[in-house]
């Protein structure tokens, strides 16, 4: 029977590969999600109206430069301060927690964004989904502001039962003096705090679920119908529904990766595995730079903007070797100097 070996000392080139994956990450989830944050804030600038779907995506990308950032600073303590041997310090479990905080409140808004798309392109028949249907489109604003209050309601639960668990532990461990004794406690204590906090994920985790799960009823249905009438024309329900669903399937395997390789690092943090917790804050940090990158991909003024900064840069290249092939300009410029 295999058991882990504890990896309690790393290699300097793993951790220079780590660090180097990490600043990569970092680079790439902050480029994406600034650029979703600024395209829709600089329409709020020119105080052109947000549609609804606009606006979960800028307070999305805004959470998730929040996101990169402290998993960041979770992989430079991780590489710099924290010794698999020694107890966790308090600035690397706040960092965890706030972490699964702000993941919390980024899956609230991502639940949003599909109930807008499943009250978008579904088409209802009940009396009350329709009602219902209508709510969500009309009152997104305060699904918002409900998500983010929910979501500070568990930020303080999660905070005071980790301060409190914090304190029963530190009286504990100042009653003995077994050191290895100390730190198993101590990481067993966070590793608790972690699950309790992860168990506010499930309502919106749930609700996240259940559109999807009608949207590809919905698109099942819409099949069934296409194939009775034989259309020709284009069908843009088709495109909506799949669109729809490439943008929230991608998510739901994201998150479920994410949160898969979150809940291993703890048990391995208690394990003194120092790679494994490195591998899982790796996969931590692509996640949702995976998730934004299909987010610009599906969206249709995300992608024009990328267009028009790609032929700006085509636009500059194209001015410097045109002006660096042509020798008139540099003639001209020393007969203007003579």
């Amino acid at each position: 029977m295999r058991t882990l070996i504890p990896s309690l000392t790393v290699s300097y080139e793993a951790n220079v590969a780590f660090l180097s994956l990490s600043i990569l990450e970092f680079t790439v989830g902050i480029l994406t999600n600034a650029f979703i944050f600024l395209v829709n804030f600089w329409d709020v600038v020119k105080r052109q109206p947000l549609s609804n779907s606009d606006l979960v995506l800028l307070c999305l990308s805004f959470i998730r430069l929040f996101l990169h950032g402290l998993l960041f600073l979770d992989a430079i303590h991780l590489i710099y301060f924290q010794k698999m041997k020694d107890p966790l310090s308090h600035n690397y479990q706040a960092t965890i927690m706030l972490w699964v905080i702000a993941n919390q409140v980024s899956l609230w808004l991502s639940t949003c964004l599909s109930l807008l798309y499943c009250a978008k392109i579904v088409h209802f028949s009940h009396t009350f989904l329709l009602c219902v249907s209508s709510w969500i489109s009309r009152k997104l604003p305060r699904m918002l502001l409900g998500a983010i209050l929910f979501s500070c309601i568990c930020t303080v639960v999660c905070l005071w039962d980790f301060f409190s668990r914090t304190r029963f532990i530190f009286t504990a461990v100042l009653s003995r003096n077994n050191t290895d004794f100390n730190i198993q406690i101590t990481k067993l204590s966070f590793f608790y705090s972690f699950l309790f906090c992860n168990v506010w994920s499930i309502p919106p985790f749930l609700l996240f679920l259940a559109s999807s799960g009608l949207l590809i009823i919905s698109l099942g249905s819409h099949m069934r119908t296409m194939r009775a009438q034989t259309r020709d024309s284009r069908d843009t329900s088709l495109e909506a529904h799949i669109k729809a669903l490439i943008v929230l399937v991608s998510f739901l395997c994201f998150s479920v990766l994410s949160f898969c390789a979150a809940l291993i690092s703890v048990p391995l943090l208690m394990l003194w595995h120092k790679v494994g917790v490195m591998v899982c804050i790796a996969i931590m940090a692509a996640c949702p730079s995976g998730h934004a990158a299909v987010l610009i991909s599906g969206n249709a003024k995300l992608r024009r903007a990328v267009e028009t900064i790609l032929r700006w840069v085509q636009r500059g290249l194209k001015v410097r070797t045109d002006s660096k092939a042509d020798p008139r300009t540099e003639n001209g410029h020393e007969m203007c100097c003579t």
